[in-house]
């Protein structure tokens, strides 16, 4: 298996230059968008730039798609390529949608909350990219699979925790909808990363 990359052609090659360029973008968006909580309200601009890396997402994903329907040889199966594109897409997406969430409702104080869904965002988002990585070089994937179905899990503990504390000391009841909304996105997006494990399992058990 640690020699696997160097039988694949070029055109196979070119697949997995892809979905890496998907993953790298995935955690430039994370770690933007963790500027984007840390720095606020002066977040604008950074904005702007996760909304950059969802339209680079979109051009890897039209370059994928292209090539399967040009009908290129894959170095997995095509319905798995093509899960994975959608998947990685699907984190950069929300990830965008996110930031957009904090210039729409004019967010002017970070919440300590949201900064560490953030962190654990950024984390899935590497551990993704180390695992399509590992995938390319024939590796093994299990435990990086395991700490995304990890990260995933401590996103959820701090989304409920998130959320309960927006009913704590009388907020107001605005703030409470827009911080909510704000923290289910960030979940979304750590939930997405979590699809990509998946993907990546089912390609792993189909390699046995």
């Amino acid at each position: 298996m640690a020699r696997l990359s160097q039988v694949f052609t070029s055109k196979e090659r070119e697949f997995f230059d892809l979905l890496d360029e998907a993953a790298a973008n995935n955690a430039r968006a994370a770690r933007l968008l963790a500027r984007v909580l840390d720095e606020v309200p002066e977040h604008a601009e950074l904005a702007r730039d996760v909304l950059d890396c969802e339209h680079e997402g979109d051009r890897i994903t039209h370059a994928i798609l292209q090539r399967l329907n040009q009908g290129a040889a894959t170095p997995l199966e095509r319905d798995d390529v093509l899960e994975l594109a959608s998947t990685l897409d699907d984190v950069v997406d929300l990830t965008e949608e996110t930031a957009d969430y904090l210039v729409l409702y004019r967010i002017e104080a970070p919440m300590a909350q949201a900064q560490r869904q953030a962190m654990i965002l950024v984390r899935s988002c590497d551990a993704v990219a180390q695992a399509l990585a590992a995938l390319r070089h024939g590796h093994d994937l299990s435990a990086l699979i395991m700490e995304m179905h990890r990260l995933e899990n401590e996103g959820d503990r701090e989304v409920r925790e998130a959320i309960a504390s927006l009913f704590e000391g009388g907020i107001d009841p605005m703030v409470i909808i827009r911080w909510k909304d704000i923290f289910e996105r960030l979940e979304e997006a750590i939930d997405a990363t979590e699809s990509v494990a998946n993907v990546l399992e089912g390609i792993v058990i189909k390699r046995r």
